[in-house]
């Protein structure tokens, strides 16, 4: 168990000091300030970013994460 622990902290850890970046910049850290998402598919449509709802602001992902 230990080495899932250590895995998931260290995960938790990576993710919080993203979240800290972005508010840094004052980006969307869902979509990284761009405003949309990237699908895994090359061929499919870009999506609108839904965790800022396409603004690529750290605010509006803040206030949809609260």
């Amino acid at each position: 168990m230990g080495i899932f622990n250590a895995f998931s902290n260290w995960k938790t850890e990576r993710y919080e000091r993203h979240i800290e970046e972005m508010h840094d910049l004052g980006k969307c850290p869902d979509c990284r300030g761009r405003g949309f998402t990237l699908p895994l598919n090359a061929y499919a449509a870009v999506y609108e970013c839904p965790g800022c709802n396409g603004s690529g602001l750290y605010s509006d992902w803040s206030e949809m994460n609260s």
